[in-house]
């Protein structure tokens, strides 16, 4: 996509799929590519150019930050700072409940990314266990 360089898939959702990618300097991004199907609907691509808007336009600690996008022409797609690290999910399921302090933590960060979406006059629809990465700087 784009420059980048498609190393794996990571995941998909409703939209799309979600790819590592390389830049041609060697920075690892997250690529998001609208899914084929849904690229010639108007109301989908309104979407996904408003979830690229929000990317933008939210600063926090907590959110990845939006690098680059191709909104002009298929395939549309977004690339993100790629966060490493095991998903919420992954991580419960490896080592179990966290102890509260840590929970409390995470649920502090999240609710400050949270917010920081939700000052854009968005509501994320998507919270889960397996959409929350767990970074080695903290969650």
């Amino acid at each position: 996509m784009g420059a980048y360089h498609l190393l794996a898939r990571l995941g998909a959702g409703g939209m799309g799929q979600v790819y590592l990618g390389r830049s041609p300097g060697g920075r690892l991004v997250a690529v998001k590519v609208i899914r084929d199907e849904i690229s010639d609907h108007p109301e989908s691509l309104a979407r996904f150019r408003r979830e690229t808007a929000t990317v933008e336009a939210v600063r926090s600690a907590y959110t990845a930050q939006l690098i680059e996008a191709s909104l002009d022409a298929p395939p549309y797609w977004l690339a993100t700072e790629y966060v490493a690290g095991p998903t919420l999910r992954g991580a419960v399921g490896a080592s179990g409940p966290f102890p509260p302090d840590s929970a409390l933590r995470l649920l502090a960060a999240l609710a400050e990314g949270l917010a920081g979406v939700h000052a854009h006059g968005v509501t994320h629809r998507d919270v889960k266990p397996h959409n929350v990465i767990l970074s080695p700087q903290g969650p």
